[in-house]
């Protein structure tokens, strides 16, 4: 019997052991699948995202699971192809959703602007909603245009971006749950942390609408604005259906030597919403004065054409935007490609340019058959015009959109590369001079070459106006905390282009040519 209970009890002890040792390992499990569960969104293996029971959620949202699967397979295979900065470990505020409006620039912009507020306010961005309802009407979505793993993952040292809400909290935004409102324009960034940061904390999710020029121009710490240029200028990359299409475009531009890109903004819709009726007919100017009636959002309805072409408020006409092109010394054998949608008037009111210009092309002359995916997206076909506009030797805008302001924001950055930046005011007084015969063509040409010497993108201070930010120079066309100053600014050198002569070229700075004018304004030497 003495032998039997000690026995009884050692069964009885190793009992209890195994019994600890299970319930032991099922915490752990459990404990490991909890963490699991939290950080699937970016990092959860697929068969945990795909496998029914307690991870799957019934009523459809197994197929969210597996789309949640497949965007972080690709944001791995982002995180593959760069080298990762750990990530930013911050206490979450809360949750901030934002929905750009205006064209792809005006947008891309207000990307920049609210991921450099989330990351301040330290709250977590949902992937930005374009916009769907403007004049565009672009069907596209953030990753139809921009490839949005990379997005996410290049920014991952900063800012906690995901592609859609959690689902508790998805759900009651889906039931209206969800205060919307739009943030004060050029406002700084005391006005997130005091007005916009306590709103998040009390909702846990804050929609912001109309994002554009919603962060200041000036008095920002340098930490923020050089945030706003690695957006800009890193995070958001086309995607490789765009890139691929549009380093096409660039070679089969470079086959055939320099070339000039001209964004040429005389489309129905800018003249609509300006009023710039100048060498239209009686007939073409009521029509675009009926269509600015149409949208109520255009404010201004009553405008005087002239008077506003004097004040330089009008994009150049293409007659007008041919002479200044000779008068500045483009050679006729320089390709000219065209930027912009398209041009009212048709072939007539092109046929100075193209008489002065016989090389003009567009991307659908350039490539027809490969643009038939990116038809009746015009976000998608102004990004394809945004690559070309980067990679041109000379850029050239007509007015001062936001295509223009921040492509030459972005060429500043890409080392000053050559923009000139017209004084419409000015031209169009020289112009009109020069047609009623009191200007010679000589006076016209060298008065057009010497008051742009200093109007090709060159380094300098941005111009700050306290008080009137809509009137002074907008931070993207001019980001120069972030750009590096060059020592040398006599003559900047391009990378080798398979040109005709087969040779590397530079095309000459402004600052050397200002003893004369002889020979070309913008002189290509070959070595």
């Amino acid at each position: 019997m003495g032998g039997g209970g000690k026995a009884e009890k050692a069964r009885r002890s190793s009992a209890r052991v195994r019994l600890w040792v299970a319930r032991a390992s099922t915490v752990l499990l459990w404990t490991c699948v909890v963490h699991l569960a939290a950080y699937r969104e970016l990092w959860a293996p697929s068969v945990l995202t795909r496998w029914p029971g307690c991870l799957t959620k019934p009523h459809g949202v197994q197929l969210r699971s597996e789309a949640v699967a497949t965007a972080d397979g690709g944001q791995r295979e982002a995180a593959r192809s760069m080298a990762l900065q750990p990530k930013r470990i911050y206490k979450n505020n809360g949750y901030l959703m934002v929905s750009c409006n205006g064209g792809l620039n005006q947008m891309r912009a207000a990307i920049c602007d609210m991921v450099t507020i989330a990351r301040y306010l330290n709250v977590t961005l949902i992937v930005p909603e374009l916009d769907k309802a403007s004049f565009w009407a672009d069907p596209s979505d953030f990753q139809d245009i921009f490839d949005v793993d990379y997005f996410i993952a290049s920014l991952r040292d900063e800012v906690r971006i995901l592609r859609l809400l959690p689902p508790r909290l998805k759900r009651r935004a889906e039931m209206g749950f969800l205060h919307s409102m739009p943030p004060i324009s050029w406002s700084d960034i005391s006005y997130y942390h005091h007005q916009i940061l306590p709103l998040i904390r009390k909702y846990k999710v804050l929609h912001l609408n109309r994002t554009d020029a919603r962060l200041a121009n000036n008095g920002l710490p340098v930490e923020i604005q050089k945030l706003r240029c690695r957006v800009n200028y890193n995070a958001l990359r086309f995607t490789p259906e765009i890139e691929n299409l549009g380093r096409r475009l660039v070679q089969a531009l470079h086959r055939n030597g320099p070339f000039v890109v001209l964004h040429l903004r005389y489309e129905m819709d800018m003249l609509a919403f300006s009023g710039c009726t100048h060498g239209c007919s009686k007939m073409e100017a009521e029509e675009l004065t009926k269509m600015r009636y149409a949208y109520p959002w255009w404010k201004e309805k009553v405008i005087d054409s002239d008077a506003k072409r004097k004040d330089g408020l009008c994009p150049l006409t293409p007659e007008e935007t041919a002479l200044v092109l000779q008068a500045l010394g483009i050679e006729r054998s320089y390709q000219i490609y065209i930027a912009a949608g398209e041009i009212y008037g048709g072939q007539r009111r092109m046929a100075a340019l193209t008489s002065a210009y016989p090389n003009v092309v567009r991307k659908e002359t350039l490539l027809p058959s490969d643009l038939s995916l990116f038809q009746n997206h015009s976000s998608q076909m102004a990004a394809l015009d945004y690559m070309v506009s980067l990679e041109s030797d000379i850029f050239i805008p007509t007015y001062d959109g936001n295509m223009a302001k921040v492509v030459e924001g972005h060429r500043r950055y890409l080392g000053f590369k050559k923009t000139v930046l017209l004084d419409r005011r000015l031209i169009v007084e020289l112009v009109d001079q020069y047609r009623n015969g009191t200007l010679s063509w000589a006076d016209f040409s060298s008065s057009v070459k010497a008051s742009h010497t200093s109007r090709m993108g060159e380094p300098s201070t941005r111009q700050a106006i306290p008080d009137k930010p809509k009137e002074e120079e907008y931070f993207y066309a001019n980001p120069h905390e972030c750009l590096h100053q060059p020592d040398d600014l006599s003559a900047l050198w391009y990378p080798q282009y398979n040109t005709p002569h087969g040779r590397p070229f530079r095309i000459q700075n402004h600052s050397t040519l200002r003893q004369g004018w002889q020979g070309l304004y913008f002189r290509v030497h070959w070595q």
